[in-house]
């Protein structure tokens, strides 16, 4: 298998972290958004929408969207519960994340990191945090009830936001307000098998 990515993209960073967790290996291609590299007419033939993670079986089959290239991976593991309704609590908190969290998080992060905050981006960035520190709420309010976000338990829930939870501070966003949020992200860093983003 293949994988092409930027490992500077939390969304690409939650698929190199469950693969270090599962033990796993795979081929990494680096794609450069910066430049294009995403919108090259061979990359836009494996996967039209031009975005990255892009997971590449090799019988050729491609899966694009970091949570379901995850849902893959993982499959058959304990990172995926097995009874329906924590199932279903585990795509609620990927939805949440993609809806939710990474739209003002990782959007903020992008133009700080990537984009090194330009003058005609702050006004972008300033109402990102509105948003952010509400979807932190929610991740605050579960972890003062669980240690992680389904329960006792690491799955795809707390790999998903982690990714861009632990690098909020990238994107303007002040965790010590969030003791449980800074507990979990402790916690996932414990787990064997743990690589930190760039590594």
């Amino acid at each position: 298998m293949r994988i092409y990515g930027d490992k500077r993209s939390g969304n690409c960073y939650k698929l190199q972290l469950l693969l270090s967790l599962l033990g796993k290996t795979c081929e990494w291609v680096d794609v450069d958004i910066m430049k294009g590299e995403t919108r090259a007419p061979s990359f836009l033939e494996k996967s039209p929408n031009g975005k990255i993670p892009l997971l590449e079986l090799d019988d050729g089959r491609v899966l694009s969207e970091s949570n379901a290239i995850m849902h893959y991976l993982a499959s058959n593991t304990p990172l995926i519960p097995s009874s329906p309704y924590s199932f279903s609590q585990l795509l609620q908190w990927q939805f949440f994340e993609q809806y939710s969290h990474e739209p003002y998080i990782a959007v903020a992060r992008y133009i700080n990191v990537y984009l090194g905050l330009p003058e005609d981006r702050k006004a972008e960035y300033e109402s990102k945090q509105a948003g952010g520190y509400r979807a932190l709420a929610v991740m605050e309010h579960q972890l003062n009830t669980t240690p992680f976000l389904l329960g006792d338990a690491l799955t795809l829930a707390d790999i998903s936001l982690f990714a861009y939870t632990h690098v909020a501070h990238e994107g303007g966003f002040d965790l010590s307000a969030y003791p449980a949020i800074r507990n979990w992200i402790s916690l996932v860093k414990d787990q064997k098998g743990f690589i930190p983003m760039n590594a």
